[in-house]
Parts: C-alpha cells; sequence; structure tokens
C-alpha cells in the first residue's frame, strides 16, 4: 500500500468516526428538544444524560480531520479552503452556537427550553451542512471567475446530490441516534424512553435506507464517474445492505429471558454501524483517486514522504495516548449502570 493510500484510508477513517459520532451526538439533541415535554417517559433524561459528557469528546474527531487534511494533502487545501469558505463558517458558527447553548441550557433558570430548542435546531442544520462537502468533492459545483475557483453554492443547493446527500445526513441522523438512545434507555432501566426510541428507529430507518438509494441514483446525472466505481463495489453495497436488514429486524428479536421489551437493540446499533462502515468503504474506494474531481487527485495533493512518516509515526503515538481515555471514557459513562441509572 502506498503512502498516499495510507494516509487518505487514515483520514477517511477519521470522517467515519465523527460522522457516526456527530449523527448520535445531534440526533440527541433533537429528540431532547422534540421530548422535553414529554416527562411521562423520561426521555429527554435519558437524551441529556447522554449529551452531557458525549458532545465535548465528537468535537475531538473534527480536529483529527482538519489537521490530516492539512499535513497529509497540503495540495488540497487551497481548492477545499476556497470554496468550502462560506458553508465552512456557517458550520463554525453553529457548532460555536450549539456549544454554548448546550452548556447553558443546563446551568440558566428560566430560559432551558429556548436554549435547547436553539440548540437542537442549529445541531440539525450542521449534518446537512457538513455532508455538502462531499457533492462538492464529486465535481460540477466549482466555477472559475477571474481565475479564481468559486463555489456554485446556489447551483449546489438546489442539485439532486446535493438535496439527497441533505437529506441522508439529516434522516441518518435521526436513525442512528434514535438507535442508540434505544439502547441506552434500556440499560438504564426506562421503558418508556425505549418503546419511544425504539419507534423512532423504526420510523426512520427505512427512510435512511431509501434516501441513500435517490442519492446513488442521483450520481448517475451528475457524477456518471463515480456512479460507474460505485456499480465496481456492487458485493460491498450488497452486504451493506444485508447487515441493514439484520440490524433492522433485530428491532423485532425477543428481549431474551431476563427482559420483557421487545428488540435487540445493542445487536441493531452495531450491525448499523457495520452497515454504514462498508458503505463508507465503498463510496471512498470509488472516490479515488481523486479528492476533489476532476483536478485534485491523492498524489498530486499528497506531502513530501519525509513530512508523511514523521506525521504518521505523531498520529500512532497520540492514538496510544489517546486510547485508554477513550475506554475509560466508555466505561465510565456508556456501560456504568449508576450513571446510567441516576434521577
Amino acid at each position: 500500500m502506498s503512502n498516499e493510500l495510507i494516509a487518505i484510508a487514515m483520514l477517511w477513517l477519521f470522517v467515519f468516526v465523527y460522522s457516526v459520532a456527530a449523527s448520535i451526538d445531534f440526533g440527541t439533541g433533537f429528540w431532547s428538544m422534540i421530548y422535553r415535554n414529554h416527562e411521562q417517559s423520561r426521555a429527554t433524561n435519558i437524551a441529556n444524560r447522554y449529551l452531557s459528557p458525549s458532545w465535548e469528546v465528537t468535537n475531538v474527531f473534527i480536529v483529527l480531520i482538519v489537521i490530516g487534511l492539512v499535513c497529509f494533502f497540503p495540495g488540497a487545501t487551497f481548492t477545499l479552503g476556497t470554496v468550502l469558505l462560506i458553508p465552512g463558517s456557517l458550520i463554525l458558527l453553529l457548532l460555536s452556537i450549539r456549544s454554548a447553548f448546550l452548556v447553558y441550557s443546563h446551568s440558566v433558570e428560566g430560559y432551558e427550553k429556548q436554549l435547547t430548542i436553539v440548540s437542537g435546531i442549529s445541531g440539525l442544520l450542521i449534518p446537512a451542512l457538513l455532508i455538502l462537502v462531499l457533492p462538492i468533492t464529486q465535481g460540477g459545483f466549482i466555477g472559475m471567475e477571474k481565475g479564481h475557483e468559486e463555489l456554485l453554492l446556489g447551483k449546489l443547493l438546489t442539485s439532486a446530490s446535493g438535496l439527497s446527500f441533505a437529506a441522508f445526513a439529516i434522516s441518518s441522523t435521526f436513525f442512528l441516534s434514535s438507535l442508540l438512545l434505544a439502547d441506552y434507555s434500556r440499560v438504564a432501566n426506562e421503558p418508556e424512553a425505549y418503546r419511544l426510541y425504539r419507534r423512532d428507529a423504526i420510523l426512520n430507518g427505512p427512510l435512511s435506507f431509501f434516501i441513500a438509494l435517490a442519492l446513488v441514483a442521483s450520481m448517475k446525472g451528475e457524477a456518471p464517474w463515480l456512479y460507474t466505481n460505485l456499480l465496481g463495489e456492487l458485493n460491498v453495497l450488497l452486504v451493506s445492505a444485508a447487515a441493514f436488514f439484520i440490524g433492522y429486524t433485530a428491532l423485532w428479536w425477543p428481549g431474551g429471558p431476563r427482559s420483557k421489551l421487545l428488540g435487540r437493540p445493542r445487536i441493531a446499533v452495531v450491525c448499523i454501524v457495520i452497515q454504514y462502515l462498508l458503505a463508507s468503504y465503498a463510496y471512498g474506494k470509488a472516490h479515488l483517486p481523486y479528492i476533489v474531481y476532476p483536478h485534485v487527485t491523492i498524489e498530486s495533493a499528497f506531502t513530501h514522504p519525509n513530512t508523511f512518516r514523521a506525521l504518521f509515526v505523531s498520529y500512532i503515538v497520540g492514538f496510544a495516548l489517546l486510547t485508554p481515555g477513550f475506554i475509560f471514557f466508555w466505561r465510565m459513562f456508556m456501560k456504568d449502570k449508576r450513571y446510567l441509572r441516576q434521577s
């Protein structure tokens, strides 16, 4: 495997981890807003209990993505920095608003509802804007004005690809977050919250799946090169669809001898994450060798080999230091039943 492939594989892994973690994080904020007045189910309490420690950790990965892109592929930063100036600025603004409002929504008496609504809505807009990076890199939305590259924002926002990607981001946010919160509610012994989130997962699962099919269909007309390459990964996509089917049907499996609740949300979460991982692998492989079609490739944008080796070692050492912290975080906030079942 070449240095370029190792670097882009690492960067794509960061993108995948952040996409899943952020979808759950943003969706949890939305459900916290939706079920705020549903006190008998304690669904908002469950959502806030997950959000409280997790949203700061999620932001670590977006930093890793930006640093990895600048360090490993400096040749791509000029093009991406230029065309993503407006959407990138909006994303940073919304992230700042959401982070601030999440903090104050738990500490400012009398304004909790308004602050929760703002953080919930802003959290819904962020994934829709973030995912627009993908259709931009597929080509057709970057024009030249006086010798400079610029984003054709109007064309992007009215295109089938742009709308499909945005809809997919929102539906996936709903689906992934409701799945994890269903599992979280089950472990926390909150049956009413579990039934609500299980229902939401059942509703949003097929929606996200069919929107994904529409997304792939939109590529045929707007990014035929990518559509053709993606058909070459059909076997991976079929396995991904099978993982979705297993995960989705797990919501109807018997809950086990110690539970009266219907469904196995933990199995569903694992299978759906595998489904997204396989689909992301197929999309990423089909996108190669381009970072931004048709001008920026992983070879043309790559850093010096000596710089890559130094950075790669730095990332390995960094992850060796961070991994125990992530494991500790998981055990403390995601598996500690004393925390999960607190009032």
